[in-house]
């Protein structure tokens, strides 16, 4: 997940990754975008928190369990 701190949709989002990766056995990462790439930062500042599967883009804004369950499954 790429968020920053105090981003109250960022902790609703690592809230959802937090329960689903337990349940399914994955792990993730939690990166700040107050330290990314320039690049990266024009890209996702206005849609975090922005979660990848794979190291493809999946959500922003919100984190949907299902969609995120559907694609760890």
């Amino acid at each position: 997940m790429l968020g920053k701190p105090g981003c109250h949709l960022c902790d609703e989002a690592l809230g959802v990754i937090e329960r689903v990766a337990g349940d399914v056995g994955v792990s993730y990462e939690v990166r700040d975008i107050t330290t990314a790439a320039p690049e990266e930062q024009e890209e996702y500042w206005d849609k975090i928190p922005v979660t990848f599967v794979d190291g493809e883009r999946h959500d922003f804004w919100r984190v949907s369990e299902r969609r995120l369950r559907a694609a760890l499954a």
